[in-house]
């Protein structure tokens, strides 16, 4: 049997009633370049079109990771909060009996008032999250920070985002706000609903590298576990990244709070794209047309790791077991947008489905896999650090103004009514199978 006809034959295998749950997101990024802020929600004009939800009811999906961010509620962190758009979504998610997964905080920095450098940011998040919790105390899932690494290293170590610091103190500090704002945002939601469930997601790409830059790729090997590691009180003095933090400033006293108020995660999502893989290379001669960066002493390209031969292809197979290695705690595939044509969104999606199931069977207590994004996105190509205008569908297609159903749709409908997807799509392979993936050669 080739490659291709495993692919489609294991994807028309998966079936039962104790199968994997399909679940669906909305990009509802809210991030700020200096003082303005980009909105995805509005960009694809789902913040205008309430019978989307009835386009995700159509699809048969009853969870859906869903915005109620901190910035669309509130304009100033002291100001009142405008819930008008967040009660008529949320009112509609119920007559359609599909459970939210709230989301608070998706890559910002919070309203004006606050930022990730306040010292006072986590106690203002947990005073929103808990105004959540009191107007809507039927709400069970929330996600108070999603990507908390990620946003911390965009925003505060990069400056891709506001702040804008490039320094490791300002993003470990980031990180330590986000992750302690998690933790507290949690237990003033419990205060009003002790059975609410927190739903953790991070992207937790491996690093790869060449041999001068080892140390390097270890380092992120073990950073990209962080803030799930503070957040379940894990980070133990000794391990690699505590002794980073207290070197760039961080007290024992500071890490010691974490231990001390673990708020483990119902669920841990992991994010996972073609490019979450990244290689380090110092050999910046075969890169010209790639930025150099380095950590201080060591000049370096940060690429995908996709497009070099050594590393394979992306698969999310490995991180899902590392994780549960890792915490030993339910997982889920919470975000895994592809940038390519439509058949190979097709193909990405399958791939992942079969990976998942995968590890299943391996013993890992895997809950579900979630369609991200289900309206696409607008420029994370350039990671939201301009206006470019540039769109990636979803599973459905809104270039036109109006959700239009493409061949991923009709995959979807299959994958969550019978879980499977039979389409002659996956008798070939995806690009990143191939030698078109590698740079120079496709």
């Amino acid at each position: 049997m080739t490659t291709q006809q495993h692919t489609r034959s294991r994807a028309s295998q998966v079936d039962g009633a104790n199968r994997i749950e399909v679940w669906g997101g909305i990009e509802c990024t809210v991030n700020r370049l200096h003082d303005e802020w980009f909105d995805q929600s509005a960009r694809t004009g789902h913040d205008k079109r309430i019978e989307d939800l009835d386009l995700i009811a159509d699809l048969g999906i009853t969870t859906l990771r869903y915005p109620v961010v901190w910035e669309r509620v509130v304009n100033h962190v002291d100001g009142p909060c405008d819930w008008t758009w967040t009660d008529e979504r949320l009112a509609r998610l119920r007559e359609l009996n599909i459970r939210p997964i709230a989301g608070l905080v998706h890559h910002g920095s919070g309203p004006r008032g606050t930022d990730l450098l306040d010292p006072e940011f986590p106690e203002k998040l947990a005073r929103f999250a808990k105004a959540v919790a009191q107007r809507y105390p039927w709400l069970i899932d929330y996600t108070p920070v999603n990507e908390p690494l990620t946003t911390a290293r965009f925003s505060a170590l990069y400056g891709f985002w506001y702040p804008h610091t490039t320094d490791e103190p300002s993003f470990f500090r980031a990180l330590l706000n986000e992750c302690r704002g998690v933790i507290l945002a949690m237990a003033a939601i419990r205060e009003v609903n002790p059975r609410a469930r927190l739903i953790q997601t991070e992207d937790c790409g491996a690093t790869f590298g060449t041999q001068a830059l080892a140390d390097q790729v270890n380092l992120q090997n073990e950073r990209r576990w962080l803030s799930l590691d503070l957040i379940t009180g894990q980070l133990r003095p000794g391990m690699r990244m505590w002794e980073s933090m207290r070197n760039a400033g961080v007290s024992d006293e500071e890490l010691r709070w974490f231990i001390e108020n673990p708020c483990p995660p119902d669920v841990v999502g992991l994010n996972y794209y073609l490019t979450s893989d990244r290689f380090l290379d110092d050999r910046i001669e075969r890169y010209p047309d790639e930025e150099v960066g380095g950590n201080g002493h060591q000049r370096y390209v940060d690429i995908a790791a996709l497009h070099i031969p050594e590393t394979g292809a992306p698969s999310i197979g490995q991180i899902l077991r590392s994780a549960w290695d890792r915490y030993a705690l339910p997982l889920a595939v919470t975000e895994i947008q592809n940038g390519s044509g439509v058949d190979d969104k097709v193909r990405w999606l399958a791939e992942i489905w079969n990976e998942a199931n995968r590890v299943r069977a391996y013993g890992v207590d895997l809950r579900a896999v979630t369609l991200w994004a289900l309206f696409g996105m607008y420029d994370w190509h350039v990671l939201l650090r301009r206006d470019e205008g540039l769109y990636e569908e979803g599973v459905f297609d809104v270039s036109s103004g109006q959700p239009k159903a493409t061949k991923l749709t009709t995959a979807v409908r299959n994958l969550v009514r019978h879980g499977r997807i039979d389409s002659p799509i996956l008798d070939e392979q995806g690009w990143w199978h191939s030698d078109e993936r590698i740079l120079g050669i496709g």
